[in-house]
């Protein structure tokens, strides 16, 4: 599959890399990439794996071409030539949500074996911030050890753990709430969650 594009609202948008993997989670990528089709100043390049597409069926009964419709440019996981891959490629970082156990150990081993990996590396190497929203329970040594190897490198591990002092009413307020602290590392501004203003 080759690179697909759709026109930026705008030519000085800010680029963000979304990845979805194999991790159970997808809901995560998707609601991310909602929230970020409604902000005309970002430009969203979206990946997603095999078994990423598998997932998104599985949990939310959506079929790829229905979330590639969200991003403004698609790229195919095989396209190791495709733009994205290239540090002259310029962009404020990558969040991979959800990331599966198989791609964390990629990227904290520099296995640059497909262009999720190959962009994370990227990422990492230009000094950008990647976001790994990493999703398996309980870790192994081997989970933990790979985690560490990445924030190492500078990349920020981010189990997408729900938060309840917000009481929040159902799984959307509880994802949007991750995703609105993601968007946060990055200084995108959002109100997708409550700011936390102390105990009443």
């Amino acid at each position: 599959m080759s690179t697909q594009t759709s026109q930026p609202a705008q030519s000085t948008a800010q680029r963000l890399i979304i990845a979805i993997t194999g991790a159970t989670g997808a809901i995560y990528g998707v609601r991310l990439l909602k929230h970020l089709r409604a902000l005309p100043q970002i430009e969203s390049h979206l990946l997603i794996s095999d078994a990423g597409a598998l997932n998104l069926h599985q949990e939310l009964a959506l079929k790829r071409k229905d979330i590639e419709a969200l991003a403004d440019v698609v790229h195919s996981v095989r396209d190791i030539g495709a733009s994205i891959a290239s540090g002259s490629f310029q962009s404020e970082g990558m969040i991979v949500a959800p990331c599966s156990m198989k791609t964390l150990a990629a990227v904290a081993h520099g296995l640059s074996d497909n262009l999720i990996t190959r962009t994370a590396d990227v990422t990492l190497k230009e000094r950008r911030r990647l976001v790994l929203m990493v999703r398996e329970t309980p870790f192994n040594l081997a989970h933990l050890r790979n985690m560490t190897a990445v924030t190492e490198m500078g990349g920020i591990i981010f189990p997408p753990l729900p938060s309840f002092y917000n009481q929040p009413s159902s799984i959307e307020e509880m994802v949007d709430h991750s995703v609105s602290r993601v968007l946060d590392l990055f200084k995108i501004d959002n109100q997708l969650a409550p700011r936390w203003s102390g105990l009443k």
